[in-house]
């Protein structure tokens, strides 16, 4: 029988998010959204007048990616750009409809967190703040 390989925190937290990546998909589903549009309303949401390259950077994909995605939000009528003028600057901002669909979607995801925190409130609380600064950004691989 071959040997079991040495416990990977890396992997098991990969493991782990792809069970619950699922379930959020999963949960978003009939309201229009993925787990990317979520979080790309969810910044609309919270900077109204953001910036195409902010969302980008707050959402880790390039400019280029924030535009196709944004687009695809505004013909869905989640995203609405306010300047809407060749040339300036987006305004970008969640319409009535991306405001419910949010919300909806805010509470679906309270509701996961909370069976998530009832099953694991140590792994709950030693997560607590990661996605807030790269963990480890200044370890060096390879």
């Amino acid at each position: 029988m071959p040997e079991r390989p040495p416990f990977s925190p890396v992997i098991a937290l990969l493991t782990v998010s792809s069970v619950w990546d699922a379930r959020l998909s999963a949960a978003l589903k009939d309201l229009g959204l993925t787990t990317r549009k979520y979080g790309l309303l969810a910044h609309i949401h919270a900077t109204p007048g953001i910036s195409f390259s902010e969302l980008a950077r707050r959402s880790q994909i390039t400019v280029q990616t924030a535009h196709t995605a944004v687009r695809t939000l505004q013909e869905e009528g989640l995203v609405q750009d306010a300047t809407a003028q060749a040339g300036a600057a987006s305004d970008l901002r969640a319409t009535a409809k991306g405001e419910a669909s949010l919300a909806e979607a805010d509470a679906r995801l309270a509701r996961l967190d909370a069976t998530f925190a009832d099953g694991a409130s140590l792994l709950t609380q030693a997560l607590e703040g990661l996605h807030e600064e790269p963990f480890g950004s200044d370890v060096k691989v390879g």
